[in-house]
């Protein structure tokens, strides 16, 4: 495999995934995706349908297609109920595969951004209502329902769902999946989508994209050095988006990708194949 073409195995992996608690005669849905923590899933129901997963609910397009996802610490069953106009909801337990995570020690990050001063507060507040804002957005498009390709090509640093240790304090979980480069290094588009956000020096996630992939579905890239679109601009896959920096809370240059259901936080990982080879420079 070369670059960041899209592993073959990919469709057969994600889409092996028939839920056989839905396989039963006269069900309403049909359903793709990963039953795991940090997993995607997508499906179609009849148009006018309702769907819940859990707590959640779930929008469904116009056409019947939706999108869902289940956090990193997703319990090991949650019940997907579908109403279709004029019928009897279909209750469905979902059995989510449970993970283990690491936890990684991080020296050496300036204390002030372990434990910001107070004069930034307001500005970290206002920086995570516009990340907010961007992840709520919510459009008919299906993109995240086609392969993805890796953004980047480099060794894996960083993997989602590990625990941090900053200076021997406690961080949040990380959400993303981390690949090294040098700074400049161009990062392109796992997959097509719209620019939702474009901002270039966030406190805590430095140079930051959002690219909305439809139905509440975006990808995340942060620390970077150099953005290269723009809010409300059409991306398609492999369009080069950005590059790589240190930027915000970052000891070294790489990038940070991360993806999203709305506020629920997904495994990037599980869309792609594996990490490419690096080619050799020339």
């Amino acid at each position: 495999m070369r670059g960041g073409k899209i592993s073959q195995g990919w469709i057969a992996g994600l889409l092996a995934v028939l839920l056989a608690s839905l396989a039963h005669t006269g069900s309403a849905m049909e359903l793709n995706g990963r039953l795991i923590q940090g997993g995607l899933i997508w499906g179609k129901v009849p148009p006018g349908s309702t769907v819940e997963l859990g707590e959640y609910a779930v929008r469904v397009a116009d056409d019947g297609t939706f999108a869902a996802g289940f956090d990193r610490d997703a319990p090991p069953r949650v019940v997907l109920q579908v109403c279709p106009p004029e019928k009897a909801c279909e209750h469905s337990e979902l059995a989510i595969e449970q993970r283990q995570y690491n936890i990684q020690r991080i020296e050496g990050v300036p204390q002030k951004t372990v434990t910001p001063p107070a004069e930034v507060l307001d500005r970290i507040r206002r920086e995570a209502a516009l990340v907010g804002k961007a992840r709520k957005r919510y459009v008919q498009r299906q993109d995240f329902a086609a392969p993805f390709r890796w953004p980047l090509i480099g060794p894996i640093t960083g993997v989602f769902g590990s625990q941090r240790v900053y200076n021997g304090t406690p961080g949040r979980p990380h959400y993303g999946v981390d690949v090294a480069r040098p700074t400049g290094a161009v990062v392109v588009a796992p997959q097509d989508g719209v620019v939702t956000l474009a901002h270039p020096d966030m406190f805590y996630s430095g140079g930051t994209l959002i690219l909305d992939h439809g139905q509440g579905i975006s990808s995340t890239f942060i620390h970077l050095s150099k953005l290269l679109v723009e809010k409300g601009q059409e991306i398609k896959q492999g369009d080069p988006i950005a590059e790589v920096g240190a930027t915000g809370r970052a000891t070294g240059p790489h990038l940070d990708w991360r993806m999203n259901w709305h506020g629920q936080r997904l495994d990037p990982a599980l869309l792609v194949g594996e990490m490419p080879a690096l080619e050799s420079p020339h």
